[in-house]
C-alpha cells in the first residue's frame, strides 16, 4: 500500500536568526525550515528554545 504525502505531514517553521524568532506562520525575511517527520520538527523546536529563542 503507498502511502501518499500531503501538506497535512509538513511541519514548517520560520526562523528570524537575527531577531532571534520562531515564528510558526510565513514571515517575511525569515528562513523556512520543511520537516516532513514529526519526531524531527520538535528536535528542532526543542533547540531553538534551548538558544533562548522567542515564539510567536
Amino acid at each position: 500500500m503507498e502511502t501518499k504525502k500531503t501538506s497535512e505531514n509538513l511541519w514548517r517553521v520560520w526562523i528570524d536568526t537575527t531577531r532571534r524568532i520562531v515564528s510558526f506562520h510565513e514571515e517575511q525575511g525569515c528562513q523556512m525550515l520543511e520537516f516532513r517527520n514529526r519526531e524531527m520538527f520538535f528536535r528542532c523546536v526543542d533547540q531553538y528554545t534551548g538558544m533562548q529563542y522567542r515564539y510567536q
